[in-house]
């Protein structure tokens, strides 16, 4: 492999001090430098093999965060926590609070795409991930400053139950299980009074209905559908 010029040694390590990491470690410098390269500056060297890694180690460091530190809770709601906790949002702003950006080589043009710019932010916090698995096959260089984040996020949500994403977990499982999406149907009741339910939906898998929910807004009846379905077909 060839060795990085100076400027960007320079940046790795500053971003492995910013993660809370030496920059004497034996971290391997050159998948670090190709996790932080956005595939418009290199077609076939960029990081999107280690954002395929990385998304399997943050869930797996997800997972047992949650297991250690709520080991008495439902397997339904760690599901539905770690869905949020590796979503895209989620990722991108660990990404924005360690100034990931900034160390990220990356075209004009997809920098500026503020579209974009939780989807890419996201892939390259797994890239990173996975880098930093990858340098020793170990969570050693992952677990010391991710836990800390996950378990402050886990605590938020746990305190929002509307931010515990059980579309994506029954999602998840319905993919896993039969290849196919849930369908939601959606049917609007008239109001009789002010704290009444406005949104009445159905999750539906294969002809079959799965569950119910009420909300005040059509994505808040989804996901109480979505609860009930999961815990009445994947919890069983």
């Amino acid at each position: 492999m060839a060795f990085l010029d100076s400027r960007r040694d320079k940046q790795l390590r500053n971003f492995m001090q910013k993660l809370g990491l030496s920059d004497t470690i034996s971290v391997n410098w050159e998948l670090l430098d190709l996790a932080l390269t956005h595939p418009t500056i290199s077609r076939d060297k960029n990081y999107q093999q280690l954002e395929f890694v990385g998304d399997s180690v943050v869930r797996l460091v997800a997972a047992e965060v949650l297991l250690e530190t709520y080991p008495n809770a439902l397997v339904g709601e760690f599901a539905a926590i770690r869905s949020m906790l590796v979503s895209d949002r989620t990722l991108a702003e660990f990404a924005e609070s360690y100034g990931l950006d900034r160390y990220l080589l990356i075209s004009e043009s997809a920098a500026q795409d503020k579209i974009g710019r939780v989807s890419w932010l996201a892939d390259a916090f797994e890239a990173v991930l996975g880098a930093l698995y990858l340098s020793t096959h170990t969570m050693n260089f992952v677990r010391p400053w991710l836990d800390p984040l996950l378990i402050t996020k886990a605590a938020e949500i746990r305190q929002d139950p509307a931010m515990q994403n059980y579309k994506d977990a029954l999602q998840e499982w319905t993919q896993a299980q039969y290849k196919m999406l849930p369908e939601y149907r959606i049917t609007e009741q008239p109001l009789s009074g002010e704290y009444q339910e406005r949104f009445l939906a159905e999750v539906w898998l294969k002809n079959r209905k799965l569950g119910t929910g009420q909300g005040r807004s059509k994505k808040l009846a989804e996901q109480a559908a979505a609860k009930e379905a999961f815990f009445a077909v994947v919890q069983q």
